[in-house]
């Protein structure tokens, strides 16, 4: 009585570098190496870089890090751009009103108003020079 199971059909035999004979589906065996696959590449398919999250994985920070990375990256240049903004604006309005009230001054106040314009232009230019 025999108790091993019968070979399939379409099994075949494979000799091993040892030297030894197996019995093997050729489905399930591995394909030949064909050496290196090459893959052409152009400059615009190349992958966004990632710098962040390739370093945040490379030290075993984790998904956490890559997750943040992605998402609070873009939003702190938003935040700062929007912070760079405002304050531009601050500067123009205070160009704008500095401008106004140098106008008004100079045309209200007569022979006072253009001294007192006067005498801001020369301590504005004395400032400049000490600096």
């Amino acid at each position: 009585m025999n108790h091993l199971p019968e070979l399939p059909a379409h099994a075949s035999v494979v000799r091993l570098p040892d030297g030894t004979h197996v019995y093997a589906d050729p489905g399930s065996l591995p394909a030949a190496y064909a050496g290196p696959q090459v893959v052409h590449q152009h400059i615009h398919q190349a992958p966004p870089d990632r710098t962040v999250q390739r370093i945040a994985l490379g030290s075993g920070v984790g998904a956490g890090a890559v997750a943040a990375g992605v998402y609070f990256g873009p939003l702190l240049i938003a935040a700062l751009t929007a912070i760079a903004a405002n304050f531009a604006f601050l500067a123009f309005l205070a160009l704008v009103l500095g401008w106004g009230v140098h106008t008004v001054v100079k045309s209200i106040g007569g022979s006072h108003g253009e001294a007192a314009v006067k005498n801001m232009s020369k301590a504005a230019k004395l400032a400049r020079r000490r600096r």
